[in-house]
């Protein structure tokens, strides 16, 4: 059995997963507590020790990163439970944790329980909620960064600095301003779910571009792209006449 606690400061969505627990989820969970506060679900997983935690973002004056603050080390897992939507569920996509919009949907419960049963693993997991909060943090500032990890850290990047990125299969190269570069360790779907509102634009699979940067279109079976800092991107054929229609739309 996993045994799970519930923090949440809504008593009515606390209800509705114990519900969902207690009605479908029986035999797999073991719930061992809930909780409203910061300080009274440190207690309660102290206590228990939890193999997982449904998190809600927002714990009265305080986040469900205060209380993740306070371990040095986790040794459970977490599934957030949050009423944001749009920003802050593409800053959990790109931090590789689990989410669940409220009201919560019983096939999306479903789905998170399974990939924790299939995929429990505490490999770099601080350093994913330390990414998830850094992005949460970046969604109200007007020139829009965002959070990417490296070797050394968390590093943050101004949207507007990218001028391409460049698939190596599991891996992403950042093309920036000045002339300087940065390897990901992210998949280029991942940066294309996060940027694509942001004027970019995927031309072909290997490469997603800034249209800001843009310089010439080469007419061709599916041309190619001249961005300003004197590199060509191949653009795809499949992708040409979606390509086209979008640089004339973003003018």
């Amino acid at each position: 059995m996993i045994k799970v606690i519930i923090v949440d400061d809504e008593q009515h969505c606390i209800d509705r997963l114990k519900s969902l627990f207690l009605t479908k989820f029986a035999y797999k969970l073991k719930l061992v507590g809930t909780a409203s506060s910061v300080l009274s679900a440190y207690d309660l997983i102290v206590q228990e020790k939890p193999d997982l935690i449904f998190l809600d973002v927002q714990l009265n004056e305080l986040t469900g990163f205060d209380l993740l603050s306070k371990f040095d080390k986790l040794s459970f897992d977490v599934i957030f439970t949050t009423a944001y939507e749009k920003y802050a569920v593409k800053a959990f996509k790109f931090s590789a944790i689990g989410y669940l919009l409220k009201p919560v949907d019983i096939d999306d419960l479903k789905l998170a329980i399974d990939k924790f049963s299939d995929t429990i693993e505490q490999k770099d997991y601080k350093q994913k909620f330390d990414l998830l909060y850094a992005n949460f943090k970046q969604l109200s500032l007007h020139d829009k960064k965002i959070a990417v990890p490296t070797l050394s850290g968390i590093e943050f990047i101004p949207v507007s600095s990218i001028i391409r990125c460049e698939s190596d299969i599991n891996y992403t190269t950042l093309y920036l301003t000045e002339k300087t570069k940065l390897v990901v360790a992210k998949t280029l779907k991942e940066f294309e779910e996060l940027l694509t509102e942001y004027n970019f634009f995927r031309v072909h699979n290997s490469h997603l571009i800034n249209l800001s940067f843009i310089k010439f279109y080469n007419k061709g079976k599916g041309g190619t792209v001249q961005l300003t800092d004197g590199s060509e991107v191949e653009v795809s054929t499949r992708r040409k006449e979606a390509f086209i229609s979008k640089v004339m739309k973003s003018d």
